[in-house]
């Protein structure tokens, strides 16, 4: 072969290497690693201890607001007790004091709990959309990200239409268009004072549909949840961005799966939303992994890693592996370990998440 050749070959050959390595670097790019689990903090905690918290590899993490009254959002919001912003004016300026580098990406919690409202009782609703409104104000005025919205039924069966006050006399279909309604008014009452929010749901639409002996998702436990998803969807502003965070990867060890779920939220979801044109528009997908996962039945060893469900290996690839599939969030969440404190946290799996966000070309998929 001739030298200009062979040149021109081996260049070609470098260039589609390097290629190929930059398009897998570009995999983590952009990607944003949230923190969430018993070590939840408030903003007090977090203007404290922001130059320790910030020496781990997150992004953001998910935080609570505490009302100057006692309580807050997390857990009293989607019931009957009325908040006012001048209650979190303490929160709002531990948010704007404290010197955030690294943990932009914020999220106060909010819950939907207790969730013992009446969907056709508009004064229980009045106090409901009164309290995102107040949530929405605290996450803009704090220069928070935006939400993590819980919508686990820890307390109030609020999406199960079999659990629902009227249901003797008021079918499904009818609550389908209450609940649309009501997630409808809950997105603009957050969008007045929060029009480019993001909100990261724990579930999307998957936790929705129909399994096993259920033929419709009038007897699935979540099953008007989709409709109040409907409704966020109907009036979202275009700048709002809702993440369907996917709080079913929790276990998930091989870069297939998050695939998979990739492939349900983004494709097969469109199947399952009312509106699929927004649902394209606003909807993106990510994922949580449990770190410390079934430590009740494994235990969390902080010595003998091989007790534990995720090695410090394991851990490492599946959050690479989330972060690779991910529109751009993974969040980590914990139980036992707690990064704040350092509490039963081993240097091993901080090492772990450190190396899982190197951009590196060489780590198993």
């Amino acid at each position: 072969m001739p030298r200009l050749k062979l040149q021109v070959v081996l260049t070609c050959l470098i260039l589609g290497l390097t290629s190929t390595a930059r398009s897998k670097d570009n995999l983590l790019q952009g990607k944003k690693l949230i923190e969430w689990g018993w070590d939840e903090p408030d903003t007090k905690f977090m203007r404290q201890n922001i130059a320790q918290m910030e020496q781990f590899p997150f992004d953001g993490l998910v935080f609570h607001a505490n009302s100057s009254k006692g309580g807050g959002l997390t857990w009293e919001m989607w019931g009957s007790r009325k908040f006012t912003l001048d209650e979190f004016n303490q929160a709002i300026d531990d948010l704007k004091t404290t010197n955030f580098k690294r943990l932009t990406g914020r999220f106060p919690r909010v819950n939907v709990s207790p969730g013992k409202v009446d969907w056709f009782d508009d004064q229980e609703w009045a106090n409901v959309l009164n309290n995102v409104g107040v949530a929405a104000q605290v996450a803009n005025q704090g220069r928070c990200r935006g939400f993590m919205f819980d919508v686990e039924q820890y307390e109030g069966r609020l999406f199960d239409y079999r659990q629902q006050k009227h249901k003797a006399s008021k079918t499904f279909v009818e609550y389908q268009r209450q609940v649309r309604q009501r997630g409808k008014a809950w997105m603009q009452q957050v969008n007045r004072s929060f029009p480019d929010i993001t909100i990261l749901l724990t579930f999307g639409y998957s936790i929705t549909q129909p399994r096993g002996s259920a033929t419709d998702r009038s007897s699935v436990a979540y099953g008007l949840l989709a409709d109040f998803l409907d409704g966020m969807l109907d009036a979202c502003s275009k700048d709002t961005t809702i993440v369907d965070a996917w709080e079913s990867s929790y276990s998930y060890k091989q870069q297939q799966q998050f695939e998979r779920a990739y492939d349900i939220i983004k494709k097969r979801s469109l199947d399952w939303t009312a509106v699929p044109e927004k649902y394209r528009g606003h909807v993106q997908a990510g994922f949580g992994i449990w770190m410390d996962n079934n430590w009740r039945r494994k235990g969390w060893n902080v010595t003998d890693f091989t007790q534990n469900y995720f090695t410090p290996a394991e851990f490492e690839k599946a959050v690479r592996s989330a972060l690779r599939v991910s529109d751009k969030y993974v969040w980590v969440y914990t139980e036992q370990p707690r990064w704040w404190s350092k509490e039963k946290l081993p240097r091993a799996y901080v090492d772990a998440l450190e190396n899982a966000r190197k951009n590196t070309t060489q780590a198993n998929p």
